[in-house]
């Protein structure tokens, strides 16, 4: 067969990588060229891509072509990829495309056959922590893409359960395919912890948070859970001094943590980090007494099984795919009940037998996710489609 991947997210100009989307799609066509040696693969990057950026990709199964969407884009930007992306989709003559997202927009015109990989269905779950253009321009590319799709891939079983829920799309139709896991979280962390905690002004206990700075990931009530968490210590005999630090790149709204950390007086107790790098990740997790995630929403929970992995015991939300990924290797709680949160914060802090349970279940829960195996199980569909 010939197949054309949506390669798109690895390496976009104007935006970055695509942390979730852009690594997943990155694993999984790494590790389909290191299994299919018999297929033909046709992988497609943003037109504004160097090809010296696209070498490692290089393989005789392997051909790289440039999206031509970009010099018209300010002046026709649908009538341009309508007429110029269906003729480069047609002209490479694909037995099936995959796109590696639902919001990576397939034009319509395209007639032949589509794999989409789902990855979340937030601004259907829980519109309200998007803003409303965000919101709506979204849905109607998610609404096209499961709509022409021949196969959906869903990274879990509650994502293809939300599928099913809101497109009334027929079961057979999804197949569930989890997401891998680096191996390098389960191996020693290649940055100094001492450096690190130089760079980010780490104290000698902290609780960690990571992710994108957004409603989606509940910060506020992080906050507001970690300001009863100190004030419990600091009324104990031994008065710990934890510190919170919140990893992650800016999103929508966070201006506003900063704001409501002055109104909770924990201006000397918060430390942002900012985007941390792939070598920076490791150490900081090691370093950590436990990570808190009370995630709104997540289609699949990469950030947790990055802290399974690493052995940091682990608070996390008891919605949507999060119970499926941790099973019992985390402390699961309700998001939307601070009290809860702040609760299991101080149980965990006091309970070192808890920690080493959490640290031995957790690593062996996270071995259980595979880039190969995800490869392995994506061919599996691709062959099923074949004439």
């Amino acid at each position: 067969m010939r197949i054309g991947i949506d390669a798109r997210t690895i390496l976009n100009p104007e935006k970055g990588d695509m942390i979730g989307t852009g690594h997943y799609t990155y694993q999984l066509i790494r590790n389909l060229l290191e299994i299919d040696k018999e297929n033909e693969y046709v992988l497609f990057f943003d037109f504004r891509v160097r090809e010296k950026d696209v070498k490692k990709f290089t393989r005789p199964n392997v051909k790289i072509c440039f999206y031509p969407f970009s010099d018209y884009k300010k002046y026709l930007p649908g009538a341009y990829n309508e007429i110029l992306g269906s003729a480069t989709l047609h002209r490479e003559k694909l037995d099936l495309v995959h796109s590696t997202s639902p919001t990576s927009r397939i034009p319509t015109s395209y007639s032949g056959k589509l794999v989409v990989t789902v990855h979340d269905l937030a601004v259907y779950k829980v519109p309200e922590v998007f803003p409303k253009l965000f919101r709506t321009k979204a849905r109607a590319v998610i609404n096209l893409m499961v709509g022409k799709a021949q196969k959906i891939i869903a990274v879990s079983q509650s994502t293809r359960r939300d599928i099913c829920e809101i497109f009334e799309c027929p079961d057979n139709k999804i197949e569930t395919i989890y997401g891998g896991l680096d191996q390098r979280f389960f191996e020693p962390g290649v940055v100094p912890y001492e450096k690190l905690a130089e760079k980010f002004g780490l104290k000698k206990r902290y609780v960690l948070f990571l992710g994108t700075l957004e409603p989606l990931k509940n910060i506020s009530r992080l906050l507001e859970a970690f300001k009863t968490f100190s004030e419990y210590w600091e009324k104990q005999k031994d008065s710990r001094d934890y510190q919170l630090v919140i990893g992650g790149k800016r999103g929508w709204l966070a201006s506003e943590y900063k704001q409501m950390i002055d109104d909770l007086e924990l201006t000397k107790k918060v430390q942002f980090t900012g985007y941390v790098v792939g070598d920076e990740l490791v150490p900081l997790f090691h370093g950590a007494e436990f990570f808190v995630m009370p995630s709104l929403y997540e289609g699949f929970g990469t950030t947790v099984l990055e802290a399974l992995a690493t052995q940091t015991p682990a608070i996390v939300s008891n919605v949507s795919s999060i119970p499926e990924i941790a099973k019992d290797a985390a402390i699961l709680v309700n998001p939307l009940d601070t009290k809860a949160i702040a609760q299991a914060m101080i149980d965990l802090s006091r309970n070192e037998e808890m920690k080493q349970q959490l640290r031995q279940k957790g690593l062996e829960q996270a071995k259980k996710f595979d880039w190969r195996k995800t490869a392995e199980e994506t061919l599996r569909v691709y062959n099923s489609m074949k004439k």
